[in-house]
């Protein structure tokens, strides 16, 4: 199990996280969704030891190194220039010493043209791409920030059905977006962060409150302005 405890995170006198506590099992889906600026990358950024320089706990249960067993998925993908979508995968397999598998059965499913500049991909295809080279590799844990983020529709949905399927595996499965919606669908729990705070955590049994508990408690001001222009019958 991937365990965060007491999580606090500072960029000079601003303090971005709160005391974060949040534990992300094998073989489950858990969704971490706030409001822009509200720690969410900063904390997938702690997790994977990005950041190192927080306060509190971050580690694997069983002692396994978490870069290790884990895969990013960043926010905006990097490519070298002049580098191709294959020789990117490439790359990423070699840096752990593993073996490159054909890409073909992959590549089917993700439609991408791996012989062309990764940096002349459009924003989703980046997205694929960085996602095809975490998918070839076999990682017990993946954290993945706004996956969705640039997918067209036929993309969301083949997306989803994957990570269905990487649960079943039995891994593990963090993942941030504002598509409240393919979050209720997919995942197992939920965290609501909130100003580097843990609002609290939704088991899937109580997710039918989440769009009227995040209204309260992220716009409760704007709320009593709408209800003065729209009153409510």
């Amino acid at each position: 199990m991937l365990s965060i405890e007491g999580l606090g995170k500072d960029f000079g006198n601003h303090t971005v996280l709160h005391h974060v506590d949040l534990n992300l099992r094998p073989g489950t889906l858990h969704g971490l969704v706030g409001s822009n600026g509200a720690g969410k990358t900063t904390l997938l950024h702690c997790l994977y030891g990005l950041h190192a320089d927080y306060r509190g706990a971050v580690h694997e249960t069983s002692g396994q190194s978490i870069r290790e067993c884990t895969g990013l998925l960043p926010y905006e993908p990097y490519f070298y220039p002049r580098i191709t979508g294959r020789e990117y995968v490439e790359f990423c397999l070699q840096a752990r010493g593993q073996p490159v598998p054909s890409l073909a059965g992959w590549n089917e499913l993700l439609e991408l043209p791996l012989n062309q500049y990764a940096e002349d991909y459009s924003a989703g295809m980046k997205k694929k791409l960085a996602l095809l080279a975490l998918l070839v590799q076999n990682f017990r844990y993946l954290v993945l920030d706004e996956p969705f983020n640039g997918l067209d529709l036929s993309a969301n949905l083949l997306l989803m059905e994957v990570l269905r399927r990487l649960r079943q595996q039995g891994t593990g499965i963090l993942l941030t977006s504002h598509l409240l919606g393919s979050l209720t669908e997919l995942c197992d729990e939920i965290t609501v962060l909130a100003e580097g705070r843990v609002l609290r955590h939704y088991p899937a049994t109580d997710f039918a409150r989440l769009p009227t508990d995040l209204l309260g408690q992220l716009h409760q001001q704007k709320l009593e302005a709408l209800t003065a222009l729209l009153p409510l019958a």
